[in-house]
Parts: structure tokens; C-alpha cells; sequence
């Protein structure tokens, strides 16, 4: 079962084959995540807290 390295969170595995880069079974940051976001090929620290 897939999940998020950074919180542990379930994602698909149509998610992790869109986001995760080539030859991953993991994303590192999901749509959970509230401190990290993905920003172009990396991961980096969210600036300000997201809205839900």
C-alpha cells in the first residue's frame, strides 16, 4: 500500500504515479501534508500554514 514518506498518509497509486518521481513507490509529500510542499522536482518547507 502506498503512503506519503513524509506523514505517513494513504495515497493512491494513481497518485503516486503522477507525482512521485520515476522508479519511486512512495510520494514524498502528499496533499495531507501540512509543513512540506512540492515545488518543481523537490520538496520544500511550507511558508505559511495552508488553508482547508
Amino acid at each position: 500500500m502506498p503512503h506519503c514518506l513524509n506523514c505517513e498518509s494513504y495515497v493512491s497509486e494513481t497518485y503516486v504515479r503522477v507525482f512521485a518521481p520515476d522508479d519511486y513507490d512512495s510520494v514524498r509529500v502528499c496533499p495531507h501534508c501540512e509543513d512540506k510542499l512540492r515545488d518543481g522536482a523537490g520538496v520544500r518547507e511550507a511558508r505559511a500554514p495552508r488553508q482547508q
